[in-house]
C-alpha cells in the first residue's frame, strides 16, 4: 500500500492537487437490543464490534391476556443466525427469569458458546436444562465469575465487573470496554440506603472508565417518586415483629428468588422456636440450590414438609410459599379457593406479601387479596406496612445513578417504552445532552463510532418466538389468533353430507356449537343456519357441474359467518365439514 501511494504522488501534474490517501472506516460498536426495551421480560441485548460478538442476558417474557394457552416468550435470534461462530460469550447478569429463562432453549440453537456467569446464576440455568433434557446441562461451557474482579479478553470485548443491589443473590454489573467505547450495565439493580450487612455500594469508581461511557440503566423504577426507600433492616424489623405476635399460622408470600430473605426468615423461625414449611415448586428447588451452594443454612430441625403442618400448633407454624403474583395454579390462589390438600387459611392467620406487583398483574393481585380478606382478617402488604423492599431503583437513585457515573452516553432499557422515556425525563432535568439520550425499540441499532453514536435505519428481527407446551416457535400469528377468537367469540362446526353424483345435500347439517350459543335454547338460529347451508352447497353443485369442494366449504364459510353477524353481532370460528357420499 505504501509503494502504491508513492507512486501516484510521484506521477502527479505539477499543477494538480495531491490526492488524500483513502482512510478505510473500521467497524463501529454496534447495541441491538433484541428484546426489553418494549416490555418487562425478554432481556437480551446483542454487542457487535468487527466480527465479535458479546450477548447479555437471555430472558423470557410472560404471556398478556391476549395469548391464551402461550407458556412464554422468548427473544427472536435471527439475526445471529450464521454468525454462531462470532459469538464470543453469553454473559447472564442474574438469575431471575427475565434474564436466564431462555438460555437453555436457545443456547443449544446458537452451538452452546461460553456462559460467564456467577454460581447460583449458573446452577439455576442447569436445573432448568435438566427439567428439558436429561443431560443437556453437561454441554454447558460455563466461565464462572468468581470475583468483581475478574477480567476476561473476549476478541475486541474486555468484559469486568463491578457488585450491584438486586433482590437474587449473585446479581453482577458488567463493564464491556470496547474501542469505540465503555459499557455500563448493571442488569438489574436498586440502591439501597441502609444495606443489612452494613456496606452501602457506590458507583463513584466507574467514572473512571475509558471514555466515551455509555451507561445502559434499567429504568422500571422511573416513575416510583418515593423520596424515602425501606431498608432491608427496617423490612426484616416488620416481619419479625409479624411473624413474633400472630396468633395463627403465617403464610408468607414471596418470589422464590429472594434466598437471602428466605434464609433470614429460616433463621429466625429457628430463634423462636417455629416450624417452617417450603411449598411452591421454584421455591423448593431454588432453596435446594441456595443450601448446595452454601447461601443458606438449614436447620433440619425448623424445616418441616408441608403435608406435616397439622401435626403442631397454628402458631407454631410458618409457611413460606410462592403465589404472591395471583398465578392460578400457584401455592396462594391454591389455598385461598380451598384446593390445597394440606394448608387450611384461618380467620386468626397472618398472610404476608413480602413482595412487589409486577406490572401487568394489578388485576390477578387484586383478585388474590379479595380472596384472602374473606377468609382471613390479618392480610398484610406494602400499603399496610413495609413488609418487601423492591429490587428495583427509583427516579432518586435514577438521578444518583446517572450522578456518580458521569456518562457521556445514557440509555434507559429493561422496560416497557413509558419508563424508559420517563428515565430520559429524568437525564434531561439533570442538564444531560438530548443528543445523547437514545430510547431505543427492540431490534433498534445503535453504532458507536469515534465517539459519536447514530440511529441505524435497519431494523433487525424481533417478532414473537411463542413457547407452548412442548412446541418452540411452532405457534404464529395465525394460530394465535384463531385462539382469540375462540376465547372471545367461540366456535361453530357444520357437518354436511354430499352427494357427489348428485350434488344435493344429504339430511340435516349437523351443527356443533362451543362458546357460541347454547343450542337448545337457538333452535330458531340453528334452523335458518341449516336452510342457508343447503341453499349455499346446491347453488354451487349439480349433476353436470365439476365440484370444487375447497370453494364450497370457503362459501359455506363466508356465508354462515355474514349471517350469524347478522343475527348476534358476534363472529365465532366457523368450521365447515364436507362429507362425500
Amino acid at each position: 500500500m505504501e509503494s502504491e501511494l508513492l507512486k501516484t504522488q510521484t506521477t502527479q501534474q505539477p499543477n494538480q492537487q495531491p490526492q488524500k490517501p483513502r482512510v478505510h472506516r473500521t467497524s463501529g460498536l454496534r447495541i441491538i437490543p433484541l428484546g426489553g426495551m418494549e416490555e418487562v421480560g425478554r432481556n437480551m441485548t446483542v454487542f457487535e464490534y468487527e466480527r465479535d460478538i458479546v450477548i447479555l442476558d437471555m430472558g423470557i417474557q410472560f404471556p398478556e391476556e391476549d395469548m391464551p394457552g402461550i407458556d412464554y416468550i422468548i427473544p427472536n435470534i435471527s439475526y445471529l443466525r450464521g454468525k454462531e461462530k462470532n459469538i464470543r460469550a453469553v454473559i447472564l447478569s442474574h438469575g431471575h427469569l427475565d434474564h436466564v429463562g431462555a438460555a437453555p432453549l436457545l443456547l443449544p440453537k446458537l452451538g452452546y458458546p461460553p456462559v460467564i456467569a456467577r454460581d447460583l446464576t449458573v446452577a439455576i440455568i442447569k436445573r432448568r436444562m435438566e427439567e428439558l433434557e436429561k443431560n443437556s446441562s453437561k454441554r454447558l461451557d460455563v466461565i464462572k465469575i468468581n470475583s468483581v474482579n475478574d477480567r476476561f479478553n473476549l476478541g475486541k470485548f474486555k468484559i469486568g465487573f463491578f457488585n450491584i443491589e438486586h433482590s437474587i443473590v449473585d446479581a453482577v454489573g458488567v463493564i464491556i470496554n470496547t474501542p469505540q467505547g465503555t459499557i455500563i450495565h448493571p442488569g438489574d439493580w436498586t440502591m439501597d440506603t441502609d444495606n443489612s450487612n452494613g456496606q452501602v455500594l457506590t458507583y463513584h469508581h466507574l467514572a473512571n472508565l475509558p471514555k466515551p461511557k455509555i451507561l445502559m440503566l434499567e429504568s422500571l423504577g422511573a416513575t416510583n417518586n418515593a423520596k424515602e426507600v425501606i431498608s432491608e433492616k427496617e423490612m426484616y424489623s416488620n416481619l419479625e415483629k409479624l411473624i413474633k405476635e400472630a396468633k395463627g399460622k403465617v403464610i408468607i408470600g414471596t418470589f422464590s428468588s429472594q434466598i437471602k430473605r428466605v434464609g433470614h426468615l429460616l433463621e429466625y423461625a429457628k430463634q423462636i422456636g417455629k416450624k417452617v414449611a417450603l411449598d411452591g415448586y421454584s421455591m423448593k428447588i431454588n432453596v435446594e440450590i441456595a443450601k448446595e451452594l452454601g447461601y443458606i443454612k438449614i436447620d433440619q430441625e425448623t424445616i418441616i414438609p408441608v403435608n406435616k403442618i397439622r401435626d403442631y400448633p397454628d402458631e407454631k407454624v410458618m409457611v413460606i410459599c410462592t403465589g404472591a403474583q395471583g398465578e392460578g395454579n400457584a401455592v396462594l390462589s391454591r389455598i385461598i379457593n380451598g384446593s390445597h390438600k394440606f394448608i387450611k387459611i384461618r380467620k386468626n392467620d397472618t398472610v404476608i406479601f413480602s413482595s412487589s406487583v409486577i406490572p401487568g398483574n394489578e388485576r390477578a393481585i387484586q383478585k388474590l387479596k379479595d380472596g384472602l380478606y374473606r377468609r382471613c382478617d390479618n392480610v398484610i402488604h406494602n400499603d399496610i406496612m413495609d413488609v418487601h423492599t423492591s429490587g428495583h431503583s427509583t427516579a432518586n437513585s435514577i438521578k444518583e445513578m446517572i450522578r456518580q457515573i458521569q456518562p457521556d452516553f445514557f440509555l434507559p432499557v429493561y422496560a416497557n417504552h413509558y419508563f424508559l422515556k420517563e428515565a430520559a425525563k429524568l437525564a434531561l432535568g439533570m442538564g444531560f445532552d438530548p443528543s445523547k439520550i437514545f430510547v431505543l425499540d427492540n431490534g433498534s441499532t445503535l453504532e458507536f463510532y469515534n465517539k459519536t453514536a447514530k440511529l441505524l435505519n435497519k431494523r433487525v428481527d424481533t417478532g414473537y418466538i411463542f413457547v407452548d407446551g412442548l412446541g418452540v416457535g411452532d405457534i404464529g400469528e395465525v394460530v394465535l389468533r384463531d385462539r382469540q377468537t375462540l376465547s372471545q367469540d367461540g366456535m361453530f362446526v357444520i357437518v354436511v353430507a354430499v352427494d357427489r353424483m348428485t350434488g344435493k345435500v344429504k339430511g340435516s347439517p349437523d351443527i356443533i356449537s362451543r362458546g357460541f350459543v347454547y343450542l337448545r335454547e337457538s333452535q330458531e338460529l340453528l334452523k335458518e343456519t341449516r336452510k342457508r347451508v343447503i341453499g349455499i352447497v346446491e347453488k354451487n353443485t349439480g349433476e353436470k357441474k365439476a365440484i370444487n369442494w375447497t370453494y364450497i366449504k370457503d362459501q359455506i364459510r363466508n356465508g354462515v359467518g355474514e349471517f350469524l353477524f347478522q343475527k348476534t353481532e358476534r363472529r365465532p370460528m366457523v368450521l365447515p365439514v364436507v362429507l362425500e357420499i
